[in-house]
């Protein structure tokens, strides 16, 4: 009778019901800290604007903190658990898909720089010849490269997430009472997934040694 929306509820209506009763129920339940992911699930995902993979990145890790901050209260006859295994595989996808990004990326700047060290040469016998648009050029350039190093970093927090949540189910296995919540990978996909680890820090290794 109290509800600010009645069911059937959507997406957005639920969002609306959490900011309306955050203080009075829904703080009691979870941090009320958390309503700063509330405000940032409802701000972007009805913003009317296209997603880039950096905001759709933020978008699942507030994700799995809501849902993780309830599942400390309950299980919900399974329904977390389930959901918070959907949104961590769509996390590992999409840092699979920004590492692809990153290594094209990579690879361009190879290229790049090989025709940069090509200019300077020529450069170098004709100091007084820079142009305005070489000068307008170079803030570009910078954002581009601060762009690609939010790139790198949020692989690298994708690779932490899955190694965190491997740590939970296999926890989970060796004492079900140690952790509320598991995810349903099996062991050999925490291997696999050790091994893609494996195989990550030994690119990022020959790439800092190229």
């Amino acid at each position: 009778q109290i509800l600010y929306l009645k069911p059937p509820w959507t997406l957005a209506n639920l969002l609306k019901c959490y900011k309306k009763h955050w203080m009075a129920v829904f703080g009691y339940v979870v941090p009320r800290s958390l309503l700063s992911t509330i405000e940032c699930l409802s701000k972007h995902l009805y913003a009317d604007k296209p997603f880039d993979s950096s905001t759709v990145c933020v978008l699942l890790q507030e994700s799995k903190k809501l849902l993780h901050a309830f599942s400390c209260r309950s299980d919900y006859n399974g329904v977390l658990p389930q959901a918070y295994t959907e949104v961590a595989k769509l996390c590992e996808t999409l840092g699979g898909v920004r590492a692809a990004l990153v290594e094209q990326d990579l690879s361009e700047d190879i290229m790049v720089l090989s025709e940069n060290a090509a200019c300077e040469k020529m450069e170098a016998t004709m100091p007084n010849l820079q142009s305005t648009e070489e000068k307008e050029l170079q803030p570009s350039f910078h954002v581009a490269q601060e762009n690609r190093h939010q790139e790198i970093w949020s692989v690298l927090e994708g690779v932490w997430n899955s190694m965190n949540l491997y740590s939970i189910e296999l926890f989970q296995k060796l004492d079900p009472s140690a952790v509320t919540m598991a995810g349903k990978a099996s062991f050999e996909e925490a291997f696999l997934g050790l091994q893609k680890l494996l195989a990550a820090v030994k690119d990022i290794r020959e790439s800092i040694g190229r």
